[in-house]
């Protein structure tokens, strides 16, 4: 008996490698075996479906396939779609408009965590967006990211240069330029990194610079009168009020206010109390830092009396028991230290609410105004370094005007207690 032979359907046609197969659309499909192992039917480098018009345009295609075979070059169609989506991805990426990737960065930022491995605070980023929005994106609005310059950085910088400081219109420096710089060094180098751009340029940021003083300054207007002190304590919230006392008796720095927690008081037998400034609140993370300014800032210090019974009050209305709880909550009694962004707006009322008290006064000049007491009280160069947590003897010479205005009160007082001697002596 002779062997049954299995006839294929009219329509499919056996080459001499691959097969083709028309379809009842009248358009004819190809398939051919690939080095991996698997019948492939036609596809576009999109990895779709392809068919063609004639059985001669398919047999010419398979041909095709068979020489890229033999050539070793064959790839499976999906991985040439990859590729090809990737490269245009990628082309996308690089025409990509500033204002939109920054945006985009502003995302990234507020969703991934920093380099030590923490979610940004929420201050962090609406400073860096407040950059972004107010500045960077008014400048460059839709250029290619691609497109900035070290040559287009400088023409933004003069343009930023130009601006007066709001703190003060004769000053020098405006404060503006150094922050927006730094956030468009961030956004570029991050698109560096994912490859949108082959290389961040170099961006000169200038040194941080006082914008508020001029060489004419008086520092005399830094000081604040005791009764204005008190004005601002009253004006300020009641359960963040004592940051007031901290910064002007205690002569904290704003961050050393915010970072205290109830165990950095200690409570002696006599009723006195002792500050212990052990870390600061961090004003870009919003977290606790153990490293202060200086190894100086470090420090032990006495609480004035008048401090001592509004402290009390503060501890056992506003602050929680536990040793950790921060001494300037967000909300009464509460587990998260306030913020720098919040306290900013509430110093600012509070100092506008306070008669007499010039407009451009600094939360840090009430550090100023208790140095310069206690430099009038008689105080030694080396206990002010250490009162104020200084490491720079050149930072508390400036405190040696406040003492040589109350020498000269002393010998003004002197003077006129001499002469009324000597008047009366001349009259006897």
């Amino acid at each position: 008996m002779s062997a049954t032979k299995t006839r294929e359907p009219a329509a499919v046609r056996r080459e001499s490698w691959g097969s083709l197969r028309k379809l009842p659309s009248g358009r004819w499909q190809a398939r051919y075996p690939a080095p991996d192992g698997e019948m492939h039917t036609a596809r576009t480098e999109d990895d779709k479906p392809l068919t063609f018009l004639t059985k001669t345009d398919a047999r010419a295609w398979l041909a095709g396939v068979h020489t890229t075979i033999a050539r070793q070059q064959w790839e499976p169609p999906s991985v040439i779609a990859a590729r090809r989506r990737a490269t245009a991805e990628a082309e996308k990426a690089r025409s990509i408009g500033f204002s939109e990737y920054a945006e985009r960065w502003v995302a990234f930022i507020r969703a991934e965590p920093n380099r030590s491995g923490r979610k940004r605070a929420i201050a962090t980023v609406r400073s860096y967006k407040s950059k972004v929005d107010g500045y960077l994106i008014p400048e460059f609005e839709d250029t290619p990211i691609r497109q900035i310059d070290e040559a287009r950085i400088r023409q933004m910088t003069d343009r930023l240069d130009a601006i007066p400081s709001p703190l003060n219109p004769r000053s020098k420096f405006n404060g503006i330029t150094r922050p927006v710089l730094i956030v468009l060094m961030m956004i570029l180098r991050q698109a560096a990194r994912e490859g949108v751009i082959p290389a961040a340029p170099n961006i000169s940021i200038p040194k941080q610079e006082p914008v508020r003083h001029d060489a004419d300054h008086d520092e005399d207007e830094d000081v604040a009168s005791p009764e204005q002190v008190e004005a601002l304590y009253e004006a300020t919230p009641g359960h963040w009020a004592i940051m007031v006392l901290f910064a002007a008796w205690c002569q904290l720095r704003r961050g050393e206010c915010l970072g205290l927690q109830r165990r950095d008081i200690e409570w002696h037998d006599d009723g006195t109390a002792t500050l212990h400034v052990r870390r600061q609140l961090n004003a870009n993370t919003g977290d606790y830092s153990e490293r202060l300014k200086s190894d100086a800032g470090r420090r032990t210090l006495s609480i004035p009396k008048l401090m001592i019974d509004r402290l009390k009050d503060h501890l056992r209305d506003n602050v929680a028991a536990e040793a950790k709880a921060p001494l300037i909550p967000t909300n009464i009694r509460g587990s998260v230290p306030l913020s720098n962004t919040r306290w900013g707006y509430v110093w600012a009322d509070a100092r506008d609410g306070v008669a007499d008290l010039r407009p451009r006064f600094r939360f840090h000049d009430l550090r100023h105004t208790g140095l310069t007491i206690f430099a009038q009280e008689g105080a030694t160069l080396a206990e002010l370094m250490r009162r104020g947590g200084h490491a720079d003897i050149r930072v508390v010479l400036r405190y040696q005007h406040a003492t040589m205005a109350r020498d000269r009160e002393l010998a003004d007082r002197m003077s006129d207690r001499v002469q009324e001697r000597i008047n009366a002596a001349r009259t006897a």
